[in-house]
């Protein structure tokens, strides 16, 4: 019923592509089938979060992606804020994210602070801030289409688009996979 709604916003024009949203493996796989079975427009995108703190999307999701063609649109790629390394050195002010929406406490947890420390410091060691190899990282995974960013500054906004001219070296990639390992996934 719902694709078949959908059909019917492309027919008219509204909308030329569909897509899915925080979806997981089968859901996506039931969706294609029913479009391929049903001849109806088919999911060409999904969207869900992805960063250096959270990298659930890796498993099922990612060989779904791959697979079937379907690009993740990663959004939260800075982690509600804090792969910007401002809570980190203390520069969280009265109205960021964590303390306006406290929430989404997962991403100050324990481990999620360790995890950012040591995202830091790696950052910092190759010369680049932290929300410019984070960006980084989320644009060099080979099944992300598209990163979604959000600035609440123009000097965010050009950090930000500094990072799509970065490429991580191997070392770089080597040491985050070495993180990951160590505090895998401490904000899913």
């Amino acid at each position: 019923e719902v694709l078949r709604t959908l059909e019917d916003i492309i027919k008219e024009g509204k909308i030329r592509q569909i897509g899915l949203s925080n979806e997981k493996a089968w859901g996506v796989m039931r969706y294609l089938e029913e479009s391929k079975h049903k001849s109806l427009p088919r999911m060409i995108t999904i969207q869900n979060p992805y960063s250096l703190l959270n990298r659930t999307f890796e498993g099922d999701l990612a060989e779904v992606s791959m697979r079937e063609n379907i690009g993740l649109l990663a959004y939260s790629p800075m982690a509600f804020g804090v792969l910007s390394g401002k809570y980190i050195k203390k520069q969280d002010a009265q109205n960021s994210r964590l303390n306006l929406f406290p929430r989404f406490s997962r991403y100050s947890s324990e481990n999620s602070k360790l995890a950012t420390a040591n995202y830091l410091k790696l950052a910092e060691e190759h010369g680049m801030t932290l929300a410019q190899m984070s960006l980084a990282f989320v644009n060099s995974r080979s099944f992300v289409t598209s990163n979604i960013i959000g600035a609440t500054s123009v000097d965010q906004l050009k950090e930000n688009i500094e990072s799509i001219n970065l490429d991580l070296n191997e070392s770089v990639l080597m040491e985050i996979e070495k993180i990951h390992s160590e505090i895998p996934n401490p904000a899913p």
